[in-house]
């Protein structure tokens, strides 16, 4: 909570801060909200040179970018499987895709690594363009508008990382406007149930995209619960960190070898740190329990304990 001295943040700097940090949830946030200020643009464009921007797949970025469910159009556009997942071209769709990105990342970044946001975004989308292009070739009820069926939005990535975090800690709670302090795992679990009931009653292919991005976010964050990281398959990969603190390096107790001692003032200023971290620590045992905790987190606490 804020303490009431706390000083105000103009909306510039809040934005500044969701846009422009040097996060992965920053840069996912700042790539999306680009591709949707080009969109709109060229709509205004085509808006004024008399040209018909009215339907859904008439500007040629829509066009270029939107992942189409006729295999034989994504047989030569395979990279829309990719570049859907950034695209948006209404304003409240873009809105209400990027708050429940930026809150589900807050939240994930509470618990896992930048790497595993990424990743999360990433694979959730993937997942979300397999069920679309699935169910659009399967269902008999799509037959007829199949061929001109296009699936974009952040909303498959977004939710892949809010039901993978309410996966690994499901008794978070949260403060929720109007109903008071729910668990996450309730929150995930009626995010699933509107898009399967709402099936019938349109955007039926944007449902099915959201139900395989919270697929992917369960059975990754059930499975990392286990132990099982299906993301290490990617360690080799050299995915930039963007300047942000990696959640390894805030447990890095140890001095290594060669080092010069340190002085009493630097010793002081990390044991302050470490005990802080020990605090933020109890603090999540306390509101998910100890198998919330990461590796790490568990690593230090036990030093922690021996040393007390």
């Amino acid at each position: 909570m804020f303490g009431f001295q706390q000083p105000q943040r103009n909306t510039g700097e809040i934005l500044k801060k969701i846009f422009l940090s040097k996060t992965v949830l920053s840069r996912l946030l700042l790539i999306n909200a680009i591709v949707f200020v080009v969109v709109g643009l060229i709509n205004v464009f085509m808006f004024i040179a008399g040209m018909d921007s009215s339907g859904a797949t008439t500007n040629p970025v829509v066009r270029l970018l939107a992942l189409p469910s006729e295999l034989s159009t994504l047989a030569v556009k395979p990279w829309t499987l990719f570049t859907y997942m950034f695209l948006h071209e209404a304003f409240f769709h873009a809105i209400v895709n990027l708050f429940m990105l930026y809150v589900g990342g807050i939240f994930f970044l509470e618990y896992l690594n930048e790497k595993k946001l990424l990743w999360t975004y990433i694979l959730g989308g993937l997942m979300g363009a397999l069920f679309f292009v699935l169910a659009f070739n399967i269902f008999p009820v799509f037959d007829s508008v199949k061929e001109h069926s296009v699936l974009l939005g952040a909303s498959a990535s977004g939710l892949a990382i809010l039901i993978a975090i309410a996966t690994y800690v499901p008794d978070y709670t949260i403060q929720l406007i109007f109903i008071g302090r729910v668990k996450l795992k309730y929150v995930a679990i009626a995010f699933v149930v509107i898009d399967i009931l709402s099936l019938p009653y349109g955007n039926a292919g944007g449902h099915i995209g959201h139900l395989g991005g919270a697929f992917w976010g369960f059975i990754y964050a059930y499975y990392l619960r286990k132990g099982s990281d299906f993301y290490k398959v990617f360690d080799g990969l050299n995915i930039p960190n963007f300047g942000g603190k990696t959640r390894q390096a805030k447990f890095d107790t140890f001095r290594q070898e060669n080092r010069r001692p340190m002085d009493d003032d630097a010793y002081n200023q990390k044991r302050a740190a470490t005990q802080e971290e020990i605090d933020k620590i109890l603090d999540k045992i306390s509101k998910a329990g100890y198998d919330s905790l990461t590796k790490e987190e568990k690593e230090l606490l036990f030093k922690s304990s021996k040393k007390g």
